[in-house]
C-alpha cells in the first residue's frame, strides 16, 4: 500500500529524472517511460515482447509476465485477468518506440552470432537477445539513482508515480485501476485513497466560487 506522497515523483522530478537519464543506455530510458507511461511492473516490462508492442494504434499488450522462480526465471502469464490488459501509451512514447525499435534491429544486427534467442524478440535484452534476470532493472534502478543524484524510491514506485500524476490530472479512478490492472477497483482506492482524497478535495475547491453571494 502506498501512503506517504514522498513515496512517488511528482512532475518536476519526473522531468528530472529523464534529464538525468539522457545519457542512459537507450533500454532503461525506455524501461523507465513505460514504467511511468503505463504504470507497469518490472515483471510486465520485461515480459514485453515487440509483437506486444502496436505502434499503429499505441498500445500495450499486456500477455505475460518474467518473475523469479526457485531456480531462476519464469515465464507466465499475469497474475489474474485483470491485470492481462491492453494499455494505450501517449504518442511522444510511441515515437520514442518506434526509434527504439530500430536501435533494437541494429543491436541484433551486430550481434550476429552471439545472438542465442531465437523464440522471442524481448523489449529488454541481454547482448545475446536472452531476457533481462528479474532483478536487472532494480539493481541498474539503485547505481543510477545514486550516480546521477535523483531522490531514491523504489522502482516499483514508478508505478505508483503513474497513477497518481494520472489522479492529479483528474482521471477517474475506474481508469486508472484498469490501466493498472488492479483485481479490484477497491485495491486502487485503497492504495491511493490520500491522492484521490486531495483531489477530490481540490476539485470541490473549484466549485466554490458557485455558492459565494455576489455583493
Amino acid at each position: 500500500m502506498m501512503k506517504e506522497e514522498s513515496s512517488v515523483y511528482d512532475e518536476e522530478e519526473v522531468a528530472s529524472l529523464f534529464e538525468a537519464a539522457i545519457n542512459e543506455p537507450f533500454h532503461w530510458r525506455i524501461y523507465l517511460m513505460l514504467s511511468l507511461a503505463a504504470g507497469l511492473r518490472r515483471s510486465e516490462c520485461l515480459g514485453l515482447e515487440w509483437k506486444h508492442v502496436d505502434l499503429e494504434k499505441g498500445t500495450l499488450d499486456i500477455t505475460q509476465v518474467i518473475v523469479r522462480g526457485k531456480s531462476g526465471s519464469v515465464i507466465k502469464t499475469p497474475k489474474s485477468k485483470k491485470s492481462k490488459r491492453l494499455v494505450s501509451i501517449p504518442s511522444s512514447v510511441v515515437e520514442e518506440l518506434k526509434h527504439y525499435k530500430l536501435h533494437w534491429k541494429k543491436e541484433k544486427m551486430k550481434s550476429r552470432d552471439m545472438w542465442i534467442e531465437n523464440e522471442h524478440e524481448w523489449l529488454f535484452c541481454n547482448e545475446d537477445g536472452t531476457h533481462f534476470y528479474p532483478t536487472t532493472p532494480t539493481t541498474w534502478w539503485r547505481r543510477f539513482t545514486k550516480r546521477v543524484n535523483v531522490r531514491f524510491i523504489r522502482l516499483h514506485y514508478l508505478r505508483h508515480t503513474s497513477a497518481t500524476l494520472l489522479i492529479n490530472q483528474g482521471v477517474h479512478a475506474k481508469i486508472i485501476s484498469e490501466r493498472l490492472g488492479h483485481s479490484d477497483i477497491k485495491v486502487t482506492m485503497n492504495t491511493y485513497g490520500h491522492a484521490l482524497r486531495k483531489a477530490d478535495h481540490e476539485a470541490a475547491n473549484k466549485l466554490d466560487t458557485l455558492f459565494i453571494k455576489k455583493s
